[in-house]
């Protein structure tokens, strides 16, 4: 089964990583990222870039509205995400308490769903699927 854990990071989290000497914070998560690998436990995985490069696409009126970053008030940022494929939830929780944060960080962590989590006769799980077959992403 599949987890995503999900990098949050508030502002005490984020003035410790830009007090931090780049090569650090770069060599501490490349020494985790090789770990889930060699483990064979890493699906992906990408980081985001700062908050401001971003934008919002709002959902609450009659048509969509994007707008710029930052998002207003934010109490927590998202920073990046890892994929794992691992046997269990807590494999999942044990490989994120691994993760290299300090605090102010936090990771939440969601599985996946697959095709297990939907009707195997509905129309477009069936379409998904062959599009999947198609561009090799199944």
């Amino acid at each position: 089964m599949k987890y995503m854990l999900i990098m949050r990071a508030d502002e005490r989290a984020v003035e410790a990583y830009q007090d931090m000497p780049f090569d650090e914070v770069i060599a501490r998560m490349g020494a985790y990222n090789e770990q889930l690998m060699k483990a064979g436990v890493m699906v992906g995985g990408e980081g985001l870039s700062e908050a401001d490069e971003g934008f919002v696409v709002d959902f609450d009126g009659e048509e969509p509205l994007v707008t710029d970053g930052p998002y207003g008030e934010v109490k927590e940022l998202f920073n990046g995400f890892w994929i794992l494929e691992v046997s269990s939830k807590e494999e999942a929780a044990e490989w994120a308490k691994r993760c290299p944060l300090g605090p102010g960080s936090k990771l939440e962590v969601r599985r996946v769903t697959g095709p297990e989590d939907f009707p195997a006769d509905n129309e477009w799980i069936r379409k998904e699927e062959g599009w999947r077959e198609e561009l090799g992403t199944k």
